[in-house]
């Protein structure tokens, strides 16, 4: 793990977990090492995880098993570029169906509360392009839960 800088997520004892679940949904990804408590302590006991080294899309994370008394919120979210519906769709589902939930214009929420955004290119690129462009593809964006592909493209066209 690349140690100038890592993102440290913060977790009520599912760093574990989550870590496992994020390697397994997307490529470039792993659990790297585990540090587990040495002895018994307030909260927890000897061999539970405390911090839990990983990698998501080739990204360098950490999570640390802190308690309840901090929860992840909309300010930050993970966006994770697709390249078609097929990738747009298995993401999605996947942290959906894995406990999460739902929200609007591609985004979603895992089940440890982290938002993330399901993005495909096609969306990008729209607005990239600006104009009459853009603003279809956003309108259509904007009636949307997870981004369906065929309609933000058929919205870039015009049709």
């Amino acid at each position: 793990m690349d140690r100038k800088m890592t993102t440290v997520l913060w977790f009520d004892g599912a760093a574990e977990e989550a870590a496992r679940f994020y390697s397994d949904t997307f490529p470039d990804s792993q659990v790297g090492r585990v540090f587990r408590a040495p002895a018994d302590f307030p909260g927890g006991k000897k061999g539970d995880a405390l911090t839990v080294d990983f990698t998501v899309l080739g990204r360098s994370f950490s999570g640390l098993n802190g308690g309840d008394m901090f929860k992840p919120n909309e300010s930050v979210s993970f966006m994770v570029v697709t390249e078609d519906q097929g990738e747009t769709d298995r993401y999605w589902n996947a942290i959906v169906e894995g406990g999460g939930q739902e929200s609007a214009c591609g985004w979603c929420k895992d089940k440890w509360g982290f938002n993330w955004q399901i993005t495909p290119r096609t969306l990008l690129e729209s607005q990239e392009a600006g104009g009459d462009e853009a603003r279809r593809a956003f309108e259509a964006m904007m009636t949307m839960g997870k981004i369906d592909v065929a309609a933000i493209d058929a919205a870039r066209k015009g049709n």
